[in-house]
């Protein structure tokens, strides 16, 4: 008698996924397997829930299958598909750059609030990787301009792509550059914005194991996590404008330290704004009396 060939239906491949993901320690199994399994069959989740039993052709269950060992051994799911959702936009991401996140949107939204009535300003965003801040930021102010600056080629060639697919490429220059080394003095920013390394180097190793995959040289902020803080503000007003205002994504517990840094650079309007969580996560700083200090002085908690 011939073997009956196991069918493998939406519904039961998920199944198998979810049991499957979880004794590998997945932290979300159930939504990866269908974040994967949708883009394998291009349907929206709704779409999966409403064809369950749809079975799956040989060529879907073999490009399931590559992801899903992919996903198993903890490779996160944008580098698997390349690709990561950040405020309405979707975002090429390469082992090159970090993972846009959720809490880094917060920094982008609160920048656009400050800048929407300000016309033509220019925005330099130090540590660019996939170009997610300014990219979008470009996007949503149509009068500004940026420059997006990253020690990584790879990062950098990205953050261009990306501005080709949001089609602000002609507002937007890139610079592979150690922080300020390669950026002309010259240029006077009134925007200066970094999401820079901030995990202590002590602390690497004992990361997610899905974040051990990002480039280390994004994650390592030195003994304390500040280090590429102090540099930032220690150069600072080479490049900025004296109206101008820095805004900084930051590591957990760095609320006060990075508001200190930025008080003994001359900014002494500053705001510290939590995230999703309650964790502080975003530093705002000007100089008192300017338009963007007042600005700054007005920012509420959701």
């Amino acid at each position: 008698m011939q073997e009956q060939k196991t069918v493998w239906t939406i519904l039961k491949i998920l199944q198998w996924t979810q049991q499957y993901f979880s004794s590998k320690g997945v932290e979300n199994p159930r939504l990866d397997a269908e974040v994967l399994l949708c883009a394998v069959l291009d349907k929206s989740r709704i779409q999966l829930y409403t064809n369950f039993d749809e079975p799956l052709e040989e060529a879907e269950l073999k490009q399931y299958r590559g992801y899903v060992a992919r996903r198993a051994a903890r490779e996160p799911v944008a580098y698997i598909l390349g690709h990561k959702g950040f405020l309405r936009y979707d975002f090429k991401v390469t082992r090159d750059t970090l993972i846009p996140r959720p809490e880094t949107e917060l920094l982008a939204e609160q920048l656009v609030n400050l800048n929407k009535d300000r016309g033509a300003v220019r925005i330099l965003d130090l540590g660019c990787g996939s170009g997610a801040i300014i990219d979008s930021l470009l996007a949503e102010l149509p009068e500004a301009r940026g420059m997006g600056v990253d020690i990584s080629p790879g990062a950098v060639a990205v953050t261009q792509e990306n501005a080709r697919s949001l089609g602000v490429e002609e507002r937007l220059e890139t610079l592979v550059s150690d922080l300020y080394d390669k950026v002309p003095r010259k240029s006077k920013f009134q925007v200066l914005v970094s999401n820079p390394p901030y995990i202590p180097a002590g602390d690497l190793d004992g990361l997610q194991a899905e974040v051990r995959l990002e480039p280390r040289g994004a994650l390592d902020g030195g003994r304390d996590g500040l280090a590429f803080y102090r540099r930032i503000l220690k150069g600072l007003w080479d490049y900025l404008d004296t109206e101008g205002m820095a805004a900084f994504e930051i590591g957990q517990g760095q609320g006060e330290a990075v508001a200190q840094l930025c008080r003994e650079a001359g900014l002494d309007c500053v705001k510290v704004r939590k995230d999703y969580g309650d964790i502080d996560r975003m530093v705002f700083a000007a100089k008192g009396g300017t338009g963007y200090g007042n600005a700054i002085l007005e920012i509420k908690e959701r």
